[in-house]
């Protein structure tokens, strides 16, 4: 017998042998996801398999006995993406190896609609402030994930006046590709090939990140609109289609590519603005352990928390909505501020539709800041999808231009979710990492948290719209460590602040029954166990807790205690989402008219456009 022969009658025997004791077990539920465990048995799926070690060859030839048919490999995780019948999920679950089964669900980006409005961007955040020193991201990567990127004048590309649609033909639709500071390009979306954009979402957002203002620069203009990091360097990596929709596969591929182009583009940051329901712990969700994957690798994940905020089916004030992601401990969580039309922090709220945490399942305290998001304006380009949909959007020349006409751009387009704060974030961290080019991702997070500034927000807000008075209270689960302030920040980072040795773990909330006091618990191994200005007090701020010092959230006088008694009954009562009656997150969270990933949870579009949930 040939040594091939021999192999393959060795597989194939232990294949049998494997199955034989894989039916003669009963249960494996604990590792395949609620959603999955749902779908019918009889209609194949894609699913993701994660495994402990990356899995053998006797591991992926028993998918291929049990008729799946092996789709893509995601290594940053180990685990395969396959086609399969859930009925064969039981024998795959029985492998000691394997960790977790779950549907390959759709991920969406984080936008909401907007209306006109001549918002500020970078000034809340003292962005001018480190540009004037020379801080502008400059030979910084920001990997942007999301539809694709669409090369305008804003980010090195051809000016629209100089037909950037001759541009796009030139490029042959093929990826990767590399235009002006998007130095590298790359499609994931399935059955397409080129990372251009086909929706409008990724290029806005990478304008957040890193919009240089050439189209709003010179004499004839009074406003110039940039992103954060105005000389960063953008790699784009599509995962999005068309209608602004993807698959955690898609996402997690990319993310497997960032990590590997680090050092080739000097990636630093990952931007998330996208995400979708929680289904499981994050310590099992894909997504989130891709994440955790770059974040060990050394760059800095930020992640949309999600524009869920108006979402009361867990309480009265829309707590519990974060997305994953954002759910993630490790991942720099953002929630969306409306700047109220001015520079000035003073004035600014928080956008009713920013999601709150703590985390559905694991109750882990976010977001981590806020930064604005709200009606903020990027970039539009010809044939931008987002823009042609949505007619009544629009930046009127007059906005920024003098003597301007008010007419609506052909260069820029407003847009609110926390999609756009994300990107606010993701440039203002590019900013820091050229100035500090030492930190680790770790330190970076707890800098811009510890940075953050607390000192004037109100104790709540309110905004009236689809007939619903929204409520929001500012405490950590709202606006989580405070507003960004970049400027304080990277001061911070050049007086060589020391940051205490430990990861920057997002704390968990615990909720303690007998005395009605919600506390912050540092995971272990967090630098938040430190004491003084990076105890939990100190990144949070005394006025979120019962007295300076003390890690109690709330007692039983505050927000979750008697006063508050939809918030708390709604969160750590015995019936709804901590509680015994509330064992699945789909059956709760996610509401009854939950399809294919998309559920209840997003809501409809306001009439007005103002502040809405997002558009799915």
């Amino acid at each position: 017998m040939s040594f091939v022969r021999l192999r393959t009658s060795v597989l194939v025997g232990s294949l049998v042998a494997f199955t034989a004791t894989s039916f003669a077990a009963t249960t494996y539920s604990s590792k395949i996801s609620p959603d999955l465990a749902a779908a019918p048995a009889n209609q194949t799926q894609q699913v993701i398999v994660q495994y402990y070690k990356a899995p053998s060859g006797v591991e992926t030839g028993l998918l291929g006995l049990l008729g799946g048919v092996l789709k893509v490999v995601l290594g940053p995780i180990n685990a395969i993406v396959e086609d399969i019948l859930p009925s064969q999920l039981n024998v795959i679950a029985a492998d000691p190896n394997v960790k977790y089964i779950s549907l390959d669900r759709s991920v969406v980006a984080h936008q909401a609609v907007a209306i006109t409005g001549a918002e500020y961007t970078t000034e809340p955040i003292n962005a001018p402030q480190v540009w004037s020193q020379g801080y502008t991201g400059s030979k910084v990567g920001v990997a942007v994930i999301d539809s694709g990127i669409t090369p305008v004048a804003d980010l090195g590309g051809q000016s629209l006046l100089s037909g950037v649609t001759d541009l796009i033909s030139s490029l042959g639709e093929v990826a990767p590709g590399a235009v002006g500071r998007i130095v590298y390009s790359q499609n994931f979306v399935p059955n397409e090939n080129d990372a251009l954009d086909h929706y409008g979402h990724g290029t806005l957002v990478a304008g957040l990140v890193a919009g240089n203002g050439t189209e709003s620069s010179g004499a004839q203009f009074f406003r110039t609109f940039r992103g954060a990091a105005p000389n960063a360097s953008i790699i784009n990596l599509r995962v999005l289609d068309e209608n602004g929709s993807g698959t955690d596969s898609s996402v997690i591929s990319a993310i497997d590519q960032a990590i590997s182009l680090r050092q080739r583009f000097n990636i630093r940051v990952i931007n998330l603005s996208l995400g979708r329901p929680i289904y499981e712990s994050y310590t099992l969700d894909p997504l989130c352990q891709a994440v955790e994957q770059a974040w060990k690798a050394g760059i800095v994940v930020v992640v949309a928390a999600g524009n869920d905020g108006r979402d009361l089916n867990l309480n009265a004030e829309g707590y519990g909505t974060i997305d994953s992601p954002g759910n993630d401990p490790y991942a720099l969580t953002v929630g969306a501020m409306n700047t109220m039309e001015t520079p000035s922090i003073q004035d600014d709220i928080i956008a009713s539709y920013s999601s709150k945490g703590p985390s559905f399942i694991d109750q882990v305290i976010k977001p981590d800041v806020v930064a604005p998001g709200n009606l903020v304006t990027s970039l539009e380009f010809p044939q931008d999808s987002l823009a042609d949909n949505n007619p009544s959007f629009y930046t009127w020349y007059s906005f920024y231009q003098k003597n301007g006409a008010e007419t609506p751009s052909q260069y820029y387009f407003p847009m609110s979710g926390t999609s756009m704060a994300a990107g606010v974030v993701s440039g203002a961290v590019a900013d820091l990492l050229q100035a500090a080019p030492g930190l680790t991702p770790d330190q970076a997070k707890a800098l811009v948290m510890v940075s953050s500034d607390r000192s004037y927000f109100p104790l709540s807000s309110t905004v009236s719209a689809d007939d619903t008075l929204y409520k929001a209270n500012y405490d950590v689960f709202t606006i989580g460590a405070g507003y960004l302030d970049i400027a304080k920040t990277i001061q911070a980072a050049l007086q060589h602040v020391v940051v205490p040795s430990g990861t920057a773990m997002s704390p968990t909330a615990v909720y303690d029954s007998t005395t009605g006091d919600t506390t912050a618990v540092p995971a272990s191994g967090s630098l938040w166990a430190a004491s003084g200005p990076w105890s939990a007090a100190g990144v949070y701020g005394s006025r979120a807790f019962v007295s300076n010092g003390n890690t109690p959230l709330w007692g039983t006088t505050a927000l979750w205690g008697n006063n508050d008694p939809d918030g708390f009954s709604a969160l750590w009562g015995s019936t709804v989402l901590w509680g015994k009656g509330s064992p699945e997150a789909e059956t709760v969270l996610w509401g009854k008219g939950t399809t294919g990933g998309q559920t209840v949870l997003w809501g409809k579009s306001d009439a007005d456009g103002s502040e809405t949930s997002v558009q799915y």
